[in-house]
Parts: C-alpha cells; structure tokens; sequence
C-alpha cells in the first residue's frame, strides 16, 4: 500500500475511532476498492469485488458500511438521471463534496475538483441567512465528443 494510501486509511480509522466505529477488515477492504475507483460504483459492484478478498462478506455488510460511511461523509452517495445508486470516495477526505458533469447522451461522469461550494456558499449565506455546509452539484447536459457529434 502506497504511503498516501495508508495515510487516508489511517486518517479513517481515528476518525471512525473517535465516532465509535472500528475500522474491520470487510470496511478497510471497502475503503481501498472506492479508493482506488475512478468510476462511481454501486454498492453490487463494490460488493463483487471486495467478495474476491473477503468471501464472508455480505451484501447488507456492504450496504451498512456505505450508510454508515455517507452519514459520517467519508462516502458520498451519488444518484444521477438513471436514478442509479452509486459511492465515491469523499477525494477531499473529511471535507465537502466534490461535482458532476453528467452526459445524457453517453452516460460519462466528469469530475469536477473546482470549489464550486466556496463560490456560492457566501453568495447563499448574505442572500438568505443561510450557511450551506456542503453542496453535491451534477449539471447534466452533452459532454465535449457528444456535443461534437452532434455538429
């Protein structure tokens, strides 16, 4: 394991130390397939490939650990226009969530590493009064080859 790697996995674990959560070996396993996905998975796919290691694992230990792990934002859950549930790993580990460009034409997801939050988040906060502690975006439109195709 890379030493980059094994600082988030242990970054991870005090983190779920301090919330009460022990980080087991079925949740270290689910950690290292998101983190190193580029793709954003379902909790099935997640669960196909951390079986290959842990053959006693199951679907609803997969399921539970991904709630868990959205609720406390190490995951974020992702849903686009095909009403797919999909995790990611939180890429700016224990911070706010990251954004999506989705393409309806071929379904491709484009990340985007932008601080889209720390753009509108105080436009949000003198307009209303409101203090926005994270905010998932996904636009959704054609992508740059389909746009092109389409010329």
């Amino acid at each position: 394991m890379e030493g980059k790697e094994q600082q988030l996995i242990d970054k991870t674990r005090c983190y779920l130390h301090q919330h009460g959560y022990k980080l087991t070996p079925q949740r270290e396993a689910i950690i290292h397939v998101l983190m190193n996905e580029k793709d954003h998975l379902s909790a099935e796919e997640i669960y196909s490939r951390v079986k290959q290691e842990h053959a006693n694992i199951g679907l609803a230990t997969v399921y539970r650990t991904l709630e868990m792990m959205t609720e406390m934002k190490i995951v974020d859950k992702v849903q686009f226009e095909d009403k797919m549930v999909r995790y990611e790993w939180r890429r700016h580990h224990l911070s706010h969530a990251h954004h999506h460009l989705y393409c309806k034409e071929c379904g491709d997801i484009i990340e985007i590493e932008d601080d889209l939050i720390g753009m509108i988040a105080p436009l949000i906060q003198e307009k209303y009064g409101f203090k926005v502690d994270d905010l998932p975006l996904s636009f959704y439109g054609n992508c740059k080859k389909c746009h092109s195709d389409k010329k």
